[in-house]
């Protein structure tokens, strides 16, 4: 009892000394502190100048920051509180979903608050729009990856508990570190932002157990047993060689015609969003296709009458009698065209 009041006073005090730290980066950015002004500048022209001009670092740090990007670390709450609703976890699927609305949320309300431009670079890497502090990509990616390893930490085996945190807090620290490295942040950007997320996901966590508490339920470690380490059977992935229910036929069958939907509405969209945007009207090959195959046409064809074209007009010798001004055969009017008129033909 007394070890793991001693952990949770621990937890406390760190989740308030992060939200502490957050709070004294805040002011200082806002009010544009010189020391701090100096050292994020500095640092963010050493590193540009160290950074821009190797083509591989340049291509792994972009792909490391791709982890953190808005719409990866969105997607992976919205699927994994759509697991748990599934699961019939409600209270978890509450509190993930809780942790990814705050992330949402803090992140324009904050860069909106602050308003401090991006860092401005010798050799600019990357363009992003927007302002700097704090690092959206730093607070998603610790707010959200965060939340999930909470939310689904009892289903691993106890063993895999530990590196799976530990590899979570390497991802996180990454990203964070791509984002300085490219230029796009600050260092005191992701510092905050980093400060921020865990004083968030402590917040959520504390407000989950005193739930918990009200139940009646055992308040758990979270870093080594979870939010609630009741649900690990019913997070766990079922056995495959269980036989399919009824209804889990009919999910499946269901959720594999939304994605082949979403699929095909993407690739057509996509398709689309090119012919618009760069394909202009010679994309699928309109123009150069019929061009090719005029000047490549066997001698001695007849090309094809243009629309609107008048055939040559008979002479005197072609008929005997004919005038200009007036037709010889009373069938053939002046709008007919003389290579589908019966009489022209049979004239000749």
């Amino acid at each position: 009892m007394a070890q793991r009041n001693r952990r949770r006073l621990t937890a406390t005090a760190a989740v308030a000394a992060c939200g502490f730290i957050f709070g004294v980066l805040l002011l200082l950015v806002r009010f544009q502190w010189p020391p701090l002004e100096s050292v994020d500048h500095g640092l963010a022209t050493d590193l540009n100048r160290a950074v821009a001009g190797d083509r591989i670092l340049v291509a792994v740090l972009r792909a490391v920051t791709t982890l953190g990007n808005p719409g990866i670390v969105t997607w992976g709450v919205v699927l994994g509180t759509l697991i748990l609703l599934v699961r019939r976890r409600y209270r978890l699927a509450g509190y993930l979903a809780v942790a990814g609305l705050g992330a949402a949320i803090l992140v324009p309300a904050l860069k909106l608050a602050v308003g401090r431009l991006r860092p401005v670079v010798a050799n600019p890497i990357l363009h992003e729009n927007g302002n700097s502090f704090p690092s959206g990509h730093a607070l998603g990616s610790s707010i959200c990856y965060g939340a999930l390893l909470l939310a689904f930490l009892p289903a691993l085996p106890p063993r895999a508990r530990r590196p799976v945190v530990w590899a979570v807090g390497i991802l996180v620290a990454t990203i964070g570190v791509t984002r300085i490295m490219l230029g796009v942040h600050y260092l005191s950007d992701v510092v905050g932002a980093w400060c921020l997320g865990v004083a968030w996901l402590g917040l959520t966590a504390y407000t989950f157990e005193l739930w918990r508490h009200r139940t009646g339920a055992r308040v758990p470690a979270p870093l080594k047993e979870g939010l609630e380490p009741e649900a690990a059977p019913d997070i766990k992935p079922v056995d495959p060689a269980a036989p399919p229910s009824r209804w889990s036929v009919v999910g499946r069958a269901a959720a594999l015609t939304v994605v082949a939907w979403v699929l095909v509405f993407g690739a057509v969209a996509g398709v689309g969003h090119l012919v618009v945007a760069y394909g202009g009207s010679n994309l699928l090959g309109d123009h150069t296709v019929p061009h090719y195959l005029a000047a490549h046409r066997t001698p001695g064809s007849t090309a094809p009458a243009t629309s609107g074209a008048r055939p040559a007009t008979p002479t005197r010798s072609s008929r005997s009698g004919w005038s200009p001004g007036r037709w010889p055969w009373p069938s053939c009017g002046a709008g007919d065209r003389w290579s589908s008129c019966w009489c022209w033909r049979s004239a000749n």
